[in-house]
Order: structure tokens, then C-alpha cells, then sequence
């Protein structure tokens, strides 16, 4: 119908909202087409903020979805469903079934399901950003890495990342290129936030040789010439000295090592 206004639906929680944003989309799907306006009030954790919310609502119309859990908040959410506002507790039959099953109350305690799956959040956006940041991708972003890697090409810069992503870390990387200045942005980061890869002139022969067939590198000669090899790997320590980067030297190391290094680098007192 022309000119339809769309709803618009509140998703509250004590949280972060996703639960309540999964289950409206696992809904939504079924009315394909169908457009709404979504509202998210994340981390409401006491009656006030949860009066304010249902006004708010009240004022534009809005259906409420809500998985708060503490006692309190939950109380004024219900003592608001007599008003003219249609509120849907999307936990409240879940927790009632499990509280006669178990025989016990619940916790009350919010954000428990993201501090769950929090480990899995972060590798995921740790992977996202790798992806995205490899090979000094999208340079303008580098002030977003956890850690950025640098160094020069074939010194294990991108599988270490994609090592560390496993970790939750962001890890971006940047290589040096002979005869090309480094990125601004790689030099204006604090000096904690990089770390260098050095590696000696031998390793770094072999890696490459065998590494020439499959990227299709038959004629780059400077790529494989000792003399040259070793003068840019000289000239990226020289870089690496003058930023004061701390380094690890990956020529025999295995990339968990290389990983473990550069964790220790960047966040010394970090647990693992």
C-alpha cells in the first residue's frame, strides 16, 4: 500500500540486544518484503531507564521486544503491558519453563550469553579485519589494528596474522618494498603498536625460490638475487631501528612462535 508507514520495533535489553534482534529476524523472515524500523536500548538496568524506553516507545507507536532479566526491570516492563503499547517478553516463558524444570532461580545476572560467546565475537571480527587489512590493504585503517606487522615480502607477516586472529587479535600488515617509501600512516602509529619481522638473507632465498613457481614469478630477478635480497633486508632493519619497532627474527621460527613473540611484544603482562 502506498505511503504505508513502516513499524517500529524497540529490541530492550540489559545486554547488548542480539538476542533479541536473532529472534525478531528469525520472525521477520517470514513476512518477506515487509519493512520496519528497528530500535535498539542496549544495557537498561534499572526501573528509570526502563520507564524512559517504554515512553519513548509509547510516544512513536513502537512494539517493544525485551529480554531483560533482573527482577526489577523485568516488574516495570510487565506493569507497562496495561498501557496502550504492545510489549513482548521474549524470555519470560523460557526462563518460567526452565524455573520449574530446574527447580531453581534464575541468575539475574545480564550479558552472560555475550560473555560466552565473546571469545567467538572477537575472532570473528579479528578475522573480518585481517582479511580485509592484508598486504597493506586499506591503509587508511591501520589505526583500528590491535597490532600491525611489517616487513619484507615473504617474512610470514600474513599467515602470522591470520595466526593471531584466532587469538581475538586484529592484526594488519604492511610490507616494505624496495625502492617505495613506507606508508605514512605505518610511521605515524605509536611504536608499541608495530612489530617488525627481520629475517636473514639465506632463509629468506630459499622461501622465496620455492614460493616463485606458484605466484608465477619467472623473470623478477631482484626477487631472488642475493645482493639485492640483502640489501633491502638491510634496508627494512635500518627502518625498523630508526621507529624503534620491536622485532622478532622469524628465519627458523614456526608460526605459532612468531605469534607467541609478537603477543608478548605488544601486550607484556597479557595471559595466555
Amino acid at each position: 500500500m502506498a505511503g504505508k508507514k513502516k513499524p517500529t520495533i524497540f529490541l530492550v535489553s540489559d545486554g547488548r540486544a542480539e538476542t533479541a534482534y536473532r529472534v525478531l529476524q528469525a520472525a521477520a523472515v517470514q513476512f518477506e518484503g515487509e519493512e520496519y524500523r528497528c530500535v535498539r536500548r542496549r544495557n537498561i538496568r534499572t526501573p528509570e531507564a526502563v520507564r524512559k524506553v517504554i515512553n519513548e516507545a509509547e510516544r512513536s507507536g513502537a512494539i517493544i521486544f525485551f529480554t531483560l532479566v533482573g527482577a526489577e526491570t523485568r516488574k516495570v516492563m510487565h506493569q507497562a503491558m496495561g498501557r496502550n503499547i504492545e510489549i513482548i517478553d521474549l524470555l519470560g516463558p523460557v526462563i518460567t519453563a526452565l524455573h520449574g524444570r530446574f527447580q531453581r532461580a534464575p541468575g539475574e545476572v545480564p550479558g552472560l550469553l555475550y560473555d560466552q560467546e565473546r571469545d567467538h565475537y572477537d575472532r570473528m571480527t579479528a578475522f573480518d579485519y585481517v582479511l580485509t587489512h592484508d598486504d597493506g590493504q586499506r591503509i587508511h585503517e591501520l589505526n583500528r589494528a590491535d597490532v600491525v606487522l611489517t616487513g619484507v615480502s615473504r617474512s610470514s607477516k600474513s599467515s602470522t596474522c591470520f595466526y593471531l586472529a584466532f587469538q581475538g587479535v586484529r592484526a594488519a600488515n604492511v610490507p616494505l618494498v624496495p625502492g617505495m617509501d613506507p606508508p605514512a600512516q605505518l610511521l605515524k602509529l605509536p611504536p608499541n603498536r608495530v612489530v617488525g619481522l627481520r629475517i636473514n638473507v639465506q632463509r629468506l632465498l630459499r622461501v622465496r625460490e620455492a614460493r616463485m613457481p606458484d605466484l608465477g614469478m619467472g623473470g623478477e630477478r631482484n626477487y631472488v638475487d642475493q645482493r639485492a635480497v640483502a640489501e633491502e633486508i638491510n634496508h627494512a632493519n635500518r627502518l625498523m631501528d630508526k621507529q624503534k619497532w620491536n622485532t622478532v627474527d622469524v628465519s627458523y621460527l614456526a608460526v605459532e612462535e612468531i605469534a607467541r613473540q609478537v603477543l608478548s611484544l605488544r601486550w607484556p603482562n597479557r595471559r595466555r
